[in-house]
């Protein structure tokens, strides 16, 4: 059985060898200046450098520092949420590796939830980013406002406090873990955002690229299909089924009209009036389904705090 802590922080790292020993020391100041136990929960997403051999060295260093490391690359989303699954923190803390977010910003943080959020995350108001980095993000942020309602600036930032009865409740892939606090939020969390500092990369070099752009948007309508269908599936599928018996109808006065057999097949018309009482049928089941799971009354319930 897992031993209960007051806080876990989980710090994905990917080919980040230098940044490695000033983060865990300052990552242990933070955390010392805390009342409460803790644990360093460092995550290694297949680095190619000696980013593995840094964390061991520090475990000696630092006893409650546990290392999880990964076959290959997987990225920062499943580094995410392995740290997710084996901390055993009430309140859990995540961060970039990169020495860009500063640990001495979670006493802040902390501070913010004990005002009765469940959910605090950290804004880069004054970001020391290129324009390549924070346009796009802008237009991330603007957008996921948009999708779910929950009014963050700054959705990116890596630096977040969680309950972690609540975290623990989300399940992360893609690139994901940018819109853990609109899950958060939707799951009827108490969010709120809190300004901190954002230093420029030193050490290393910067993993985004413009791939990660097309993920996020990607993810975003994703997100925004998942949320719309799994609260209202029947009308999803009864707009499907209306689009398919028009489509029968539509055949069969053609064909009562023109006679045209050699357009308008029979069994074409029956395959689209078919497909209209299959797709009802479907959303029938889905709308059962949701009910029974008790989704619907999952999001008003909440969580206990």
């Amino acid at each position: 059985m897992l031993e209960m802590l007051d806080y876990s922080v989980i710090i994905p790292f990917y080919n980040e060898e230098e940044n490695i020993p000033p983060m865990l020391e300052k990552v242990s100041v933070a955390m010392n200046g805390i009342d409460g136990s803790y644990e360093i929960i460092a995550v290694d997403d297949g680095s190619s450098d000696a980013t593995f051999s840094r964390l061991k060295e520090g475990k000696q260093k630092y006893p409650n520092l546990k290392i999880i490391k990964f076959r290959r690359n997987f990225g920062q989303t499943p580094a995410m949420q392995a740290g997710i699954d084996h901390a055993s923190g009430g309140i859990i803390i995540t961060m970039d590796g990169d020495l860009q977010n500063d640990p001495e910003d979670i006493h802040k943080l902390l501070e913010k939830m004990k005002e009765g959020y469940d959910v605090v995350s950290g804004w880069r108001k004054k970001r020391k980013d290129n324009i390549l980095r924070c346009i796009p993000s802008k237009v991330a942020n603007f957008l996921l406002t948009y999708v779910t309602g929950v009014k963050i600036h700054d959705n990116g930032c890596s630096l977040k406090v969680y309950n972690a009865k609540i975290l623990k409740q989300v399940r992360l892939y893609s690139e994901m873990h940018r819109f853990i606090t609109a899950f958060a939020f939707l799951r009827g969390a108490k969010v709120a955002e809190l300004v901190v500092k954002h230093h420029p990369r030193t050490l290393g070099v910067s993993k985004y690229g413009f791939s990660r752009i097309w993920k996020v948007f990607i993810d975003l309508f994703t997100l925004k299909l998942v949320l719309n269908f799994s609260e209202r599936p029947m009308v999803w599928f009864g707009a499907m089924s209306f689009v398919s018996i028009f489509i029968s109808m539509a055949m069969l006065f053609y064909r009562l009209i023109f006679w045209s057999s050699q357009i308008v097949w029979p069994g074409l018309i029956l395959f689209f009036a078919f497909n209209a009482f299959v797709l009802l049928g479907y959303g029938l089941v889905c709308e059962l389904a949701v009910h029974f799971a008790g989704r619907i009354n999952y999001y008003g319930k909440g969580f206990d705090r």
